[in-house]
């Protein structure tokens, strides 16, 4: 895994997320980031391994959901909407090559 960020697409959703999606996302990733915070507390308290990597597993689940949820999204609206306009091929081959990240 690396530590930097991927390049911005410069791409916007084909319908902008309302205020209660982009809300439901960014509480989920603030509890994330919370849960992220207590581990970091467990190392720094040496606590026992095998809690810690519970712990570990449980965020990278959460974070599954989460983009599991964005992807389901952006299916819908974006993808749908490429194939609708008869575009769809590149947009599919995009949502697949996000897909494989996912599996790995």
């Amino acid at each position: 895994m690396t530590n930097s960020l991927p390049e911005n697409s410069g791409k916007q959703p084909v319908k902008p997320r309302t205020e209660d999606e982009k809300q439901k996302v960014l509480n989920r990733l603030k509890r994330i980031e919370g849960q992220v915070r207590g581990i970091q507390k467990m190392v720094e308290d040496d606590r026992y391994c095998v809690d810690i990597l519970v712990q570990i597993s449980a965020i990278d689940k959460a974070l599954n959901q989460v983009g599991f949820s964005l992807m389901e999204r952006h299916t819908k609206h974006c993808v749908s909407h490429a194939i609708k306009d008869g575009n769809g091929d590149e947009s599919i081959e995009e949502l697949m090559k996000v897909m494989k990240q996912f599996a790995k």
